[in-house]
């Protein structure tokens, strides 16, 4: 994993762009700064890649930035036969697995996992307590009937997260933008554990299509912001 990735550690800062799938937008992010790039490999997401496709990208961002692969309940055979072509350097898990699943594939693979939680309200943050997780992304709840569990351009209220025993450190996402992303920061900083931005729809120019400028954007306001709460409080 590239040595700018401050997983786990005590100071927020990561940016995640997400649901990448073409070369130009890989480019972007790894320019840009971001420190973590998703691949998705969801059958029927808009943003899902090939085995194939997704090796040539993870070369692209290779030591510039941390490689995720996102799953939706997987079979571990799945996440192996990616494994076999693409070299990842984390696993996120975005659907209803519980935390013997997460420990189980943790430890199956030997590799860092960022586990997904849809919040609406307070009381579904429970559901990140007790996850053997690395990371805890917050993600908006889908709407109803909708197939994948993310990347709807969803938000939530985020006052939610207060006073929240976060146990372990998070991410943010779900309706994100370089429009909100300094106030989604700013909303979060001082909550306990959080640790940095997700964005995925909030950076395309269509469902599923990468804007490289909307890239740059949304990774400049949230480093912008991130910056200012870092030079005025130390423990950010």
């Amino acid at each position: 994993m590239p040595e700018n990735v401050p997983l786990g550690l005590g100071r927020s800062g990561l940016v995640k762009i997400c649901g990448l799938t073409d070369e130009a937008a890989m480019r972007a992010a790894t320019l840009a700064g971001a420190d973590l790039v998703g691949l998705v490999f969801v059958p029927g997401s808009p943003r899902a890649v090939t085995a194939e496709a997704a090796r040539g990208l993870a070369e692209t961002a290779h030591g510039k930035a941390a490689v995720v692969g996102l799953f939706q309940n997987p079979a571990l055979s799945e996440i192996e036969e990616v494994l076999e072509q693409v070299p990842l350097d984390m696993i996120q898990l975005h659907g209803s697995e519980d935390a013997e699943d997460v420990a189980r594939i943790g430890a199956g693979f030997g590799l860092p996992v960022i586990k997904a939680v849809s919040v609406r309200e307070r009381g579904d943050l429970f559901a990140s307590n007790g996850m053997p997780a690395d990371l805890m992304l917050y993600d908006a709840k889908p709407p109803e009937g909708a197939r994948a569990a993310g990347g709807h351009g969803a938000t939530f209220d985020w006052r939610v997260l207060q006073g929240h025993g976060h146990r372990t450190p998070w991410l943010l996402a779900g309706g994100l933008t370089p429009d909100n992303a300094a106030e989604a920061v700013l909303a979060c900083a001082g909550i306990t554990g959080f640790r940095g931005l997700d964005v995925s729809s909030g950076v395309e120019a269509a469902k599923g299509v990468k804007d490289p400028a909307l890239i740059t954007r949304f990774v400049a306001a949230a480093r912008a912001a991130m910056g200012v709460l870092e030079r005025t409080d130390p423990d950010v």
